[in-house]
């Protein structure tokens, strides 16, 4: 994916939380390293107007499926990090005491990574919602897609899930076809 290949491992690590994960950014700046587990990662805290905030709502403390390469992207920023210890920030700010903004992030590492691959609409909601709408063309079951982006199913399906212009092609086709149009 043209996204993940323009960053270096702290933002590809960080976008494919947004992506891969479906992770909401609050939640993927309030991380701290005791929350990452070998192939899953738990959602306790977030980062919410600079504060150290509970998650959204109760459905949104969760457990978080991660991928085989996200497991490798994260082991790699991990190997990179200047403290790896348990209560050190996943994505800490330049004096490691508290989290990284996201806008500070998004501005100045992110942002101009996308901008020279020409992904300068992609945001962090342009993510969550392909991992949404993702996994929903790929007929993944959507109680899965609700609880690991930490929705309740109708917001998944009515707010996050975007069909594709080919799904929407193959279901007028699949019409016509049982209606029998010549």
């Amino acid at each position: 994916m043209l996204l993940f290949s323009a960053l270096e491992a702290r933002e590809l690590a960080i976008c494919m939380l947004a992506t891969v994960a479906g992770m909401r950014p609050g939640e993927i700046f309030g991380l701290k390293w005791r929350h990452i587990r070998a192939d899953h990662l738990e959602v306790e805290q977030r980062l919410y107007r600079g504060k150290i905030d509970s998650p959204k709502t109760d459905r949104c403390a969760r457990t978080v499926a991660l991928s085989e390469g996200l497991q490798a992207a994260i082991a790699k920023w991990r190997a990179l990090s200047a403290d790896p210890g348990p209560d050190a920030w996943v994505f800490p700010s330049e004096s490691l005491k508290t989290p990284l903004a996201k806008g500070n992030c998004w501005r100045r590492w992110i942002a101009p990574k996308l901008k020279a691959v020409r992904l300068e609409w992609v945001n962090f909601h342009v993510m969550r919602r392909t991992s949404a709408s993702r996994m929903r063309e790929l007929k993944v079951d959507p109680k899965v897609v609700a609880d690991q982006l930490g929705h309740s199913l109708d917001v998944s399906l009515n707010v996050y899930t975007q069909t594709g212009l080919g799904q929407r092609k193959e279901a007028v086709n699949a019409l016509e076809s049982a209606l029998r149009v010549k």
